[in-house]
């Protein structure tokens, strides 16, 4: 198994994506606090362009496919940068799902492969298998 090195740039990164999340949290934790989830958005959006750079930053915002989803969630930074928070935040929460829906069913299903948990995993496959996203074919206990 091959290790990847990480840049000094990439560890910035991570370093303001965590003062983003942080800053976003406790800017809604005390009733939407405009100057703090203002900070705390350009903090992870700028610690994006950090771990993956300005080029493939720039793509994954502006594909075709996830123009609906980009739109809603930069118009949403932008009302917050204009002291609009519970309405930009809202737009923010709605492109976060467009843009990341596909990422989505694979997390939870890794979350519930790792934790493990027989009931909530049986339920999780009827409900997830039912929708489309994915059709467990072994059954819930592997029959």
């Amino acid at each position: 198994m091959t290790m990847t090195t990480i840049t000094e740039f990439q560890k910035i990164g991570v370093g303001l994506m965590g003062f983003g999340l942080f800053f976003l949290l406790f800017g809604v934790l005390l009733y939407f606090d405009s100057v703090l989830l203002a900070f705390g958005n350009i903090l992870l959006l700028a610690g994006l362009t950090f771990i993956i750079g300005l080029r493939r930053t720039a793509s994954f915002f502006f594909q075709r496919q996830k123009f609906r989803g980009s739109s809603f969630f930069l118009g949403g930074v932008s009302l917050v940068l204009c002291r609009w928070p519970v309405i930009g935040m809202l737009l923010e929460g709605y492109g976060f799902v467009l843009l990341f829906r596909s990422f989505f069913p694979m997390a939870v299903m890794f979350v519930l492969s790792s934790v493990n948990i027989p009931f909530l995993t049986a339920v999780v496959n009827l409900k997830v298998s039912g929708s489309g996203l994915y059709v467990n074919k072994q059954g819930p206990r592997g029959t």
